[in-house]
């Protein structure tokens, strides 16, 4: 018994989507630490700064809850700020490295991999 091809295709596709699956995303690999507390010199003043930031972020989160683009940014950053001993000089930094990002995103902007690596590093050389 011979079998059309468009249904010999049809079974092989049917068969082969085991193949192809993805994991569930609950099944992904937990995200590394971006602080090793285990290793800094005194850990637990390092988990509780750890914990100071994350408590800084969740509140400038909730307080910024609502706001797209460019506003949810700006309230971030006044958010982060307000907390400092300096808030404008806080603020200013903050424009300074936005400007530095823009500087060396269009500065490197047609370039690609090596020469890209190389490019951010010229410019972040420069300040």
């Amino acid at each position: 018994m011979k079998l059309p091809a468009t249904i010999l295709t049809a079974l092989v596709l049917a068969a082969s989507t085991g193949v192809y699956a993805q994991a569930p995303k609950g099944d992904a690999p937990a995200r590394p630490r971006q602080f090793d507390c285990s290793k800094a010199k005194d850990p637990k003043a390092c988990e509780e700064r750890v914990a100071k930031m994350r408590a800084s972020r969740d509140k400038a989160q909730k307080a910024c809850e609502g706001k797209k683009g460019d506003e949810h940014r700006d309230c971030m950053q006044r958010q982060f700020c307000a907390e400092t001993k300096d808030p404008a000089k806080c603020e200013g930094r903050l424009k300074d490295r936005a400007a530095s990002r823009e500087r060396v995103r269009e500065a490197c902007k047609d370039k690609k991999g090596d020469d890209l690596k190389a490019c951010i590093r010229e410019q972040r050389s420069k300040k």
